[in-house]
């Protein structure tokens, strides 16, 4: 069963100190009994090296799967050229570290807060995100945006960005909505986050749309609460796990 935890799922006991990356790959095997992992880079303090090196040991002694890598303040656009360099800089260094821990994706953002984007805006994440596709391509993994903030969480935009980029490399993070937009992407899914919104809400509805339409890549559990979230994260988990089942 491909299920992994969204790392996020623990920035609560990241923000006091309570765990870091290789306790959260812990949990994954000991404490859930997956096989896979789905890390948030603000959960990875470095890029450099010697520690994705430790990191990649760490999943390899636990035989663990990275699904994904989830990367802030790497998104494509910004106002300030500057910042959209620092960006761009960062982005390179995530895929980088996606390609020495071997994840099957990678999440990057477009950006740009507003609701839609500018002719400019449009045509420089295209042609980033066909760079990004390429080298995503010539080294085994997907890339793509998240539906899950700014111009991003208008399905006619992400389909628009879909549509131009155009690379069997190219994917988005379906971050399940329970509208009409999860069904619009869901050709181009390339990894899941599933919230406790829907959990409570339409989880065997969003799960069966995407597995009608043949996907077949990991549903990745994403908590949000930052409270109990040991608990929590093996309830919505246990959740998950009885749908995929049925």
């Amino acid at each position: 069963m491909k299920v992994s935890i969204v790392s996020y799922s623990f920035h609560g006991l990241l923000a006091k100190g309570q765990i870091d990356v290789f306790g959260y790959l812990e949990s994954c095997k000991y404490r859930y009994h997956l096989d896979s992992a789905d890390i948030w880079n603000g959960m990875l303090p470095a890029t450099d090296d010697d520690y994705l090196q430790k990191v990649k040991q760490a999943l390899d002694e636990r035989e663990l799967v990275l699904a994904n890598l989830c990367v802030d303040s790497a998104h494509i656009w910004e106002d300030d050229a500057d910042l959209r360099e620092k960006n761009y800089q960062n982005a390179l260094a995530h895929l980088h570290a996606a390609e020495a821990l071997g994840a099957r994706t990678i999440r990057i953002d477009a950006g740009v807060q507003a609701p839609t984007f500018s002719g400019e805006q449009f045509d420089w994440i295209v042609r980033r995100y066909k760079e990004f596709a390429q080298r995503a391509h010539d080294n085994g993994y997907r890339v793509g945006p998240e539906n899950h903030w700014g111009a991003e969480v208008v399905p006619e935009n992400m389909l628009s960005i879909c549509r131009a980029v155009d690379h069997p490399a190219f994917g988005v993070l379906l971050h399940y909505r329970g509208n009409h937009g999860d069904a619009e992407m869901a050709p181009w899914a390339m990894h899941t986050h599933i919230s406790w919104d829907i959990t409570e809400q339409c989880l065997a509805e969003s799960i069966g749309l995407l597995r009608n339409q043949g996907y077949d890549g990991y549903w990745g559990v994403e908590h949000h609460s930052a409270e109990y979230e040991y608990a929590r994260v093996a309830i919505q988990l246990a959740r998950v796990q009885a749908v995929l089942a049925q």
